[in-house]
């Protein structure tokens, strides 16, 4: 018999994200969206990772895969119009982002919350934690240091680098208009 703990419920949730996103990948034909489905694979990975009890291989899944690759096939897929064959105007789509914003955000206070909430680490003066630069190499990439706020500040430029490509080719379209 299954025991539903925590583990498991957080297995069958990455588990549905890593299936989910790779049968969006192969099943979508427009690029982008197969990136965006490639990312959340490829975070389900990275969060069966953590389940396994190893942190090294899923930071490298969420710093290298996600936020190097994935981020790289993005753009190389938004810059090249052709291939996008987008229709649909932005500002159909802020109900359907406003909502996966929620949820990937109560998916990063579920499972990041009771990992590094409780951590005496948060209390102290940066001054005793990080003397060196080694020591803040060494805090930016450990799950005790400041991993979560270097993630959040890469998906903030993420997002104000993908709205700047967005301004772009809006008043690219406005210029050839006139």
């Amino acid at each position: 018999m299954i025991q539903f703990d925590f583990s498991t419920i957080a297995f069958f949730v990455f588990a549905v994200l890593t299936l989910g996103g790779a049968l969006g990948v192969v099943t979508n034909r427009n690029l982008f969206r197969g990136t965006i489905w490639l990312m959340v694979s490829l975070f389900g990975v990275a969060g069966l990772y953590v389940l396994l009890s190893a942190p090294f291989l899923a930071a490298v899944q969420v710093l290298v895969y996600i936020g190097a690759i994935a981020i790289l096939f993005t753009f190389a897929v938004m810059l090249t119009r052709s291939l996008t064959r987008l229709n649909v105007r932005y500002t159909r789509l802020w109900p359907s982002a406003l909502g996966a914003v929620l949820l990937f955000a109560m998916l990063v206070i579920g499972v990041i919350w009771p990992v590094f909430g409780g951590n005496e680490l948060y209390n102290q003066p940066i001054s005793d934690v990080v003397r060196t630069t080694t020591d803040l190499g060494v805090a930016l990439v450990s799950g005790e240091g400041y991993v979560l706020p270097f993630e959040v500040a890469s998906i903030l430029l993420t997002g104000a680098m993908i709205g700047a490509i967005v301004i772009a080719r809006d008043a690219d379209e406005e210029e050839m208009e006139q």
